[in-house]
This record gives structure tokens, sequence and C-alpha cells, in this order.
């Protein structure tokens, strides 16, 4: 018998029109995405109200768009447009209409508050369809550093643009000298003397713009980082007043001037040097942070920090989780985050979350003690400090249990962002357009946890 083929006839047109819909299956993201964009209220979109111009899509569509495109992996506005010719599923999304790269970004640019509004509304659909609980929730916090839109080799550090502008000015006063020496050698061929003592002047002006930065962003650590000294210097004072011993010397106070090796990036000033990896290597970035709740390992909020380590992003990162996502009952966080100020901040009340956070970083490796049963510690003393209580709550039975969640929760959320979704550096400049980004980034997260869980097929029946 002869060997059979399906026929691949790409000759004969199509006699009727074809209904996208049929070419992509019923379960695909894509239909999921429509239906939740459907449901969304879209009053705080930016559109051109005079009607002039061309026609505009319609912001449904856009932001339908943009959530599919970052919940696939496709973050370029030009691959975005690249896409509606491409991919069926976005074809289908855009009704075969094909926007370019320069509207898709200009939408995604001018719509912070509708992308902030639908990262809410996604939560509280996620509440409608019984993914994400009403009432109190736990949440674990954590960081991880997303490469800037810029060269760390376009950055000066503090002492090196001292050294540059030393440099210039002696090359002005060169130039100067020889301007007004009337058998000067000329100079080569296309370099005159005015244009260089200008080119001079401007980069010593940009390199003193980048000094009085640094200085100011060294005057604002030093405020920081006074309250913890204090606070630091006041447990010591109290352990003497208790009569224990105090071991080690007394902390350093923090200094206003900057460090030599402060630096300031012309391409994206408002980003920073940051440890990378394991800490082997240094890269421009920014300190994206996240707050998963830990039952759906949904993202219930997230904001950028310029910080380069998450001492001080315990209390903002917990603020920026908003009211409809429930109330917080506890938060889980590394050793990376505590601070004594920022856990008595939060736990300000009986009603306050309650902070779990790692004192000090252990192994993975388990011992054959860690294997034995034990009991909970006995209760500390009424005047124990802060470092004290954390180090007891974390010891307890409940405690521990409830903090091994924080590792199976917030990390494997940032590995899906960076590893399956491919999102390893921000296409934008500047901290507010790297928010915005990273909102459209969890908000596309979301949706798509959402569509894994089943969502769809809840809302479907809910509707």
């Amino acid at each position: 018998m002869a060997t059979r083929f399906v026929l691949i006839d790409r000759e004969t047109p199509l006699l009727l029109p074809p209904d996208l819909r049929d070419w992509v299956p019923a379960s695909h993201l894509v239909h999921f995405v429509l239906d939740a964009v459907a449901a969304l209220d879209l009053r705080q979109v930016k559109v051109n109200e005079r009607g002039t111009g061309s026609e505009q899509y319609p912001p449904p569509m856009m932001l339908a768009l943009l959530i599919y495109s970052y919940a696939t992996g496709t973050f370029s506005s030009r691959r975005i447009e690249q896409s509606t010719y491409d991919s069926v599923p976005v074809r289908l999304l855009t009704a075969d209409t094909h926007p370019d790269h320069d509207t898709i970004c200009s939408f995604r640019r001018e719509n912070q508050a509708l992308l902030s509004e639908s990262f809410v509304k996604v939560l509280q659909l996620a509440q409608q369809v019984n993914v994400l609980q009403f009432g109190q929730i736990t949440v674990a916090v954590d960081g991880t550093k997303v490469l800037a839109h810029a060269s760390k080799h376009s950055a000066v550090s503090y002492e090196r643009a001292g050294e540059m502008i030393a440099q210039l000015e002696l090359e002005v006063q060169q130039l100067l000298a020889k301007a007004e020496q009337a058998d000067a050698t000329p100079l080569q061929d296309g370099l005159r003397i005015p244009e260089e003592i200008t080119r001079r002047q401007e980069r010593k002006a940009a390199l003193a713009q980048a000094r009085a930065e640094i200085e100011a962003r060294a005057h604002a650590r030093y405020t920081a980082q006074l309250a913890e000294h204090e606070q630091k210097l006041a447990e010591r004072a109290a352990k003497k007043a208790r009569g224990e011993k105090v071991g080690g010397q007394p902390p350093q106070p923090p200094t206003p001037t900057p460090e030599p090796g402060d630096q300031y990036n012309f391409t994206d000033p408002q980003s920073r040097i940051m440890k990378a990896g394991n800490g082997n290597h240094f890269e421009q970035s920014y300190n994206a942070q996240a707050a998963v709740e830990v039952e759906s390992r949904l993202i219930v909020g997230e904001r950028v920090s310029q910080a380069p380590n998450d001492k001080q992003e315990l209390v903002p990162t917990l603020a920026a989780i908003p009211t409809a996502a429930g109330t917080l009952a506890a938060a889980l966080v590394d050793s990376g985050f505590f601070s004594a100020a920022a856990v008595q901040q939060i736990e300000h009340s009986q009603t306050g979350p309650t902070v779990y956070a790692a004192m000090e970083k252990t192994s993975h490796h388990r011992s054959v003690a860690d294997l034995e049963k034990r009991s909970d510690p006995e209760s500390l003393a009424a005047d124990a400090n802060i470092r004290e209580v954390m180090r007891h709550r974390l010891r307890t039975t409940a405690g521990k249990a409830l903090y091994k969640l924080r590792q199976q929760t917030v990390e494997p959320v940032f590995g899906v962002i960076k590893a399956v979704l491919g999102f390893r550096q921000f296409r934008l400049r500047g901290r507010a357009k790297v928010s915005l980004e990273w909102t459209l980034v969890c908000l596309g997260y979301n949706v798509k946890r959402l569509h894994r869980l089943g969502a769809g097929l809840k809302l479907a029946a809910t509707n």
C-alpha cells in the first residue's frame, strides 16, 4: 500500500472568511486575557478627547495586547508590533489590526494610572473566582535585581569625577594659552580651539552635576543610617543596664561624606550599581520588590527601589499592598530585610501584621540535630528587645512552619519572571517609567497565574 500524507495546499485560497477563534484552542491564554480585560473598569485610560488625527485603537484592545505580550515574554514594543503579524493568538486579540510600535509604547508610557488600577482589579477578580482569599493574608516579601537600560560603563565614580574635572580644567587652561600664541602649532584637521574648549566645559559641568548628585545621595543615606545607629547604641545601653555582657566594639557612626566608589550613571541617573548574582560582580540595576500571597502565589504588592540592599525596604513594600488585596496577617522575609526600627513600625499596634524575619543566614543542609523534634522555647522576659523576640518567634513550631513558606513562595515567582517569561532587563529609563514597567510585568504574571489555576473556567461559570 502506498504511503499516505496529509495534503498541504498553499495555493488554493480560502473560500470563506476564517474565524480566528477556530484557530486558537478554547483553553488558550488569549481568551482569558480578553475576558479579564472585559471585566475591568477602564475609566482611567488616557485618550485623545479632541477627536483630531487618525482613529485611535480601542483602549481595551491595547491593554489586552500589553498584558498578553508581557504574560508570554514579549516586552519590546517593536516585537509586540511584529507579533500582530506573526502570532495567531495576537491576531485574534487585535482583530487582525496592527498598531505600530510607537503607538504601543505611547499607550504604555501614558497610562500609569490605568495599569496600577488594572493590577488591583485583577486581584479583585482573583477574589471573585476564589483564587485569592478574602480577609487576612500571609505574604512573602523579597527583592530581585533587574538590569537597568544603561551600561555600567556609562557611570563615573565620585573620586574619578573629581580627577577628571581637575584634568579638564588643566586642558582648558592649555587651550586658552595656545589660542593666545600667534605661532601656536595648529590642531589636527577639523579641530578648532573654541570648540574644544566648549566641549571640555560642557563635560566639566556634567561631571560637577554628577558629584553634586552623589553628595546629595550620601547625605540622604546618612540621614537613614543615623536612626539605625542610634537604635543600636540604645540596645547596647539597655544590655549594660540589665547587667548583660556586651561584646564587640561600639558601632561606628555614619558619615555624610560620599564614598570614593559611589557612582553616577549618565544614561540612567536614577539607576544604581548593585551586587548581582552571588555578589561576585556588579551591574547597573534597579531593586524590584514583590509581596506574594503564600496560598495563590499571586503578587499582591509591587514596587521598584533604588536601594542596593533590602534593609530599608520592608515598610514601603508592605505599604504597596492595596487594601483591596485583603488585611495583612503576617509577612515572611529573609535576614536582609530585618531592622528593629522597621519591625517596630509595622507591629506598632495589636492590629498590625506579625513579621517573621530570619536573623542570620542559614545553610539549606539540615543536620541530624535539626531533624530531632524539639519543644518550643521558654517564654521571653517582658523587656526582651526586638531581635530576641524575632529569634524566639522563629524557633517555635508554628513560626518554623510558617517561615518555610517564604522560600517556596516568592523565590519561584522571581524564577518564573526571569527564566520563563525572560524578563531580565527594563526597556524604559528613570524610576517612574521603570516602576510602570514592573507593574505591567507583575500584572502579566498574575493573569498568567490565574489562567494556570483555572480562573478562566470559574469566570465563565460566574458570568
